[in-house]
């Protein structure tokens, strides 16, 4: 399959400075994005410490910092894994930069990434960021927010719409760096040509509904082009906070005009040789 993707970033029309911070890295096929929280307590280096560490870490080829976590589901893949091992290194320095440095006591981040190898997708979360996964027009959140509201509204306490009206919606249970250590949630998918993936902070969610975004992304096929379009409209739409999009299509791959050519299903011991001359 082929990996198109695009990503935006701005500031809003309220806030002066941006908290979030995003990194594509095309050669891993790797997507992370990060929103900081704290104000004045530098959540914007909560933000970039936390996607520069998950970035660095998953380029090591050598292994990671720490020790690969172990997971009870079966069939969790080195790549999930990884990505839980590299975003539990996150917190930790998230948290040591806060302690070695009083004026950032009090930071912190969300943090969402996607890591593609062929059809397989890993996610690794934590906060209420979101992954969505548009398929067949039909668009489902992959990822479970860590906020006060949501986990009132899977209790039953609150329904969807009085949540989208609480004052209590940047409330968050869990976020990186702000105890020593941090649940990672973890999900694979098997992804299909024609499926598109959104990483986005709630700069997004709070500003644009989901068929809001479905139609965005029906409607501009894009990336680059509907990661801008998405920035835009939650501007439009008031811009209460940073909005960072990243929108990533998965496409059949494209084959060259030589590769119809060449022969087909050979297999190793079969008709044929394994390679060609």
């Amino acid at each position: 399959m082929q990996i198109l993707s695009g990503g935006a970033t701005h500031v809003g029309m309220v806030r002066t400075n941006n908290e979030d911070c995003f990194r594509i890295v095309p050669p891993l096929n790797l997507f992370v994005l990060a929103d900081g929280m704290g104000g004045e307590a530098h959540g914007e280096v909560a933000s970039a410490l936390a996607v520069e560490t998950v970035v660095k870490d998953c380029l090591d080829e050598d292994g990671t910092s720490t020790e690969l976590p172990t997971d009870d589901r079966p069939g969790t893949s080195a790549k999930a894994r990884r990505l839980m091992s590299a975003i539990q290194l996150a917190n930790k320095r998230i948290f040591r930069s806060a302690e070695e440095h009083p004026e950032q006591e009090g930071m912190g981040a969300t943090l969402t990434a996607a890591w593609i190898q062929g059809s397989q997708l890993s996610i690794g979360h934590v906060g209420d960021s979101r992954v969505y996964l548009l398929r067949s027009g039909s668009l489902e959140q992959l990822t479970s927010d860590h906020s006060l509201v949501a986990e009132q509204v899977r209790r039953g306490i609150l329904s969807a719409s009085e949540a989208e009206h609480s004052n209590l919606q940047s409330v968050l249970l869990r976020a990186l760096g702000t105890q020593p250590e941090v649940d990672v949630d973890v999900e694979q998918v098997v992804l299909f040509p024609g499926d598109v993936l959104v990483l986005c902070s709630d700069g997004l969610t709070r500003m644009v509904t989901d068929p809001e975004i479905a139609g965005t992304l029906l409607s501009e096929p894009d990336p680059q082009r509907a990661a801008d379009k998405l920035v835009a409209l939650a501007n439009e739409n008031g811009g209460a906070d940073n909005v960072t999009v990243i929108v990533i299509s998965v496409r059949p791959e494209r084959k060259s005009w030589l590769s119809w050519l060449l022969p087909r299903n050979k297999s190793v011991g079969g008709n044929g040789s394994a390679g060609g001359h």
